[in-house]
């Protein structure tokens, strides 16, 4: 079965809004996220508030008509914002590297693979697909440094770790895209 992956703008995401609740559901219950079923209704709820947000774009991709990947990213404002996890990341990176790196730049906010449909490269496509509107190459994410899998992920595909670790339980990390103008001064390396 031939998997497609295509860029939807935020009056068409909610249309998959089931089918992306289910890889959500499915992707993010094991280890590291461990998350109850909750999580993903959650998630599917805050998905119409999300598509609300400026320069909201996200990437789905089917098979015979189910969803088995998304992707989900927005403009983080020039304010950056200090609810979630963004008051740490603005603590780990200081006001200086927050400005320049993150604010006005497009922000991977999600991206899910069911776990059935890993392996394929379906991951690398539909990052791809969600960060082809990054202004001027700025992209970045956030992630477990115990999601070792999407580390892999997002190494092999040109991402870069910040050498700052966030501060918090969860073990969280800043990446920059692969053709984000901060890269060099990151530091980071590959990870490896």
């Amino acid at each position: 079965m031939t998997t497609e992956v295509r860029t939807v703008q935020a009056g068409e995401v909610i249309r998959y809004a089931d089918g992306i609740r289910a890889v959500y559901a499915s992707a993010f219950s094991s280890p590291p996220w461990n998350e109850d079923p909750a999580g993903a209704d959650l998630y599917a709820e805050r998905l119409a508030r999300d598509a609300l947000r400026p320069g909201f774009t996200a990437a789905v991709a089917t098979a015979g008509g189910t969803v088995t990947g998304f992707a989900t990213a927005w403009i983080t404002p020039e304010v950056f914002p200090a609810d979630r996890s963004y008051g740490q990341v603005a603590e780990a990176l200081g006001p200086g590297r927050t400005r320049a790196w993150l604010c006005g730049a497009l922000e991977v906010n999600e991206l899910a693979v069911a776990p059935e449909a890993h392996g394929g490269g379906l991951g690398a496509a539909l990052l791809d697909a969600v960060t082809g509107p990054a202004p001027g190459g700025r992209c970045w994410l956030l992630t477990s440094v115990r999601a070792e899998a999407a580390l892999r992920l997002y190494e092999r595909t040109g991402w870069r770790r910040v050498d700052a670790p966030v501060p918090g339980k969860a073990a969280l990390v800043v990446l920059l895209g692969p053709r984000h103008p901060g890269r060099e001064e990151a530091g980071g390396g590959d990870g490896r």
